[in-house]
């Protein structure tokens, strides 16, 4: 394994998430101070790494097997509505400091690890904050979730601790896979189901879900309504990210194919989430009102 690295001003992390779009072995590091963000990309091969360094510049290097599973520069705690608060911290004293400061607000730990979904990316606070909401409309009802390309498992253990049914979570990625599982141990939530498969070919059950997530990439996500419709149970409600503005309207014309709308979209720099449901169910919702 290789790693292709560059040093880069903070302003430019959306570029270079642009740049490597829909390459999962891309990560972004903040560093010490927040001015500077270290891109990185890991390879299989040196051919595959050098072939970057030629076009961006940067260094390559062999990555010992120790480096793959070495911590980020923690983000800073993120606030989602009145209900959680994020952080990468795991040590008890400051946990409890932040837990002080907090009262009214439950913490969710997620050390940065080389997986997507920390909670500080736009794509990932958005979906958040959209599924707070959801949560509140489902109160007291029993709800089913299926995180589709679930990253740290962020989104899922939100779920559970907003009161959610069972959550299936998956994603193509086994070092994610391991990640998630941890977290769901450490913030103390059961429930989760997590496994490794490839949305592509994944058969979702019969009577689908009642909220299914999906914060991949625009790439993916195009591939993916045909499955993504299949899961979405009639009356549910669809939360997705990880579009890139520049790919929104492809993205969104190929899931009218598929019977999807939206009826809520968020821009937050160059990335857009969005909240929709089945076509049918939003043209309903209207009709009634």
């Amino acid at each position: 394994m290789f790693v292709w690295s560059k040093l880069s001003g903070a302003k430019w992390a959306d570029a270079w998430e642009e740049r490597f779009v829909g390459n999962p072995n891309m990560v972004i590091e903040y560093v010490k101070g927040g001015k500077s963000v270290r891109v990185q990309v890991f390879c299989e091969t040196k051919k595959e790494a050098d072939k970057i360094s030629e076009q961006f510049g940067g260094s390559v290097r062999k990555l010992a097997s120790a480096d793959w599973q070495k911590n980020v520069e923690p983000p800073r705690p993120v606030k989602v509505r009145d209900v959680f608060v994020l952080t990468s911290e795991t040590r008890p004293k400051e946990l409890a400091a932040l837990k002080k400061e907090n009262p009214k607000r439950e913490l969710i730990v997620i050390p940065p690890e080389m997986a997507f979904g920390t909670g500080d990316h736009a794509t990932t606070s958005t979906c958040l904050r959209l599924l707070v909401d959801i949560g509140r409309s489902r109160k007291g009802t029993d709800w089913s979730v299926a995180d589709l390309g679930t990253g740290t498992g962020l989104l899922a253990i939100a779920a559970r601790k907003l009161g959610s049914g069972p959550v299936y979570a998956c994603d193509f990625d086994p070092f994610a896979v391991n990640v998630a599982i941890r977290n769901a141990e450490r913030n103390n939530t059961d429930g989760i189901e997590v496994k490794e498969q490839d949305i592509l070919k994944w058969k979702p059950r019969k009577k689908g879900y009642d909220v299914v997530l999906a914060n991949i990439f625009s790439t993916v996500l195009i591939q993916a309504w045909p499955v993504i419709a299949k899961s979405l149970a009639p009356g549910g409600d669809l939360i997705v990210s990880g579009i890139l503005a520049s790919q929104a309207w492809e993205v969104f014309t190929e899931a009218a194919k598929e019977g999807l709308g939206f009826t809520k979209v968020i821009t937050k720099g160059k990335w857009v989430t969005a909240q929709g449901a089945h076509l049918n169910d939003i043209i309903e919702s209207e009709r009634v009102k």
